[in-house]
């Protein structure tokens, strides 16, 4: 992707990854011209404008699978509504 976008020709997705670095699980996003970030959550696209900040907001460390879901649920919810 460093070299398509040197050439001003990226390639126009957004990418997430995730996986396991150092023993430790790890989930990042590289946009189309190569910027790269790690957090506990990241969403591309419209979600990344209206439902990170509900993540950023309501995201603890210790979220059980149940609130995990309700969490997805709701960040769902508000991408549906907002598409409308």
């Amino acid at each position: 992707m460093y070299n398509r976008r040197n050439k001003f020709d990226p390639l126009w997705n957004s990418l997430v990854i995730g996986g396991v670095k150092n023993g430790h699980k790890y989930i990042g996003s590289v946009s189309m011209i190569g910027v790269h970030f790690e957090d506990n959550h990241v969403a591309t696209g419209f979600g990344n404008h209206l439902a990170r900040p509900i993540l950023r907001e309501e995201w603890r460390d210790d979220l059980s699978f149940e609130e995990g879901v309700k969490l997805l649920e709701k960040c769902m919810r508000n991408l549906l509504y907002r598409d409308r």
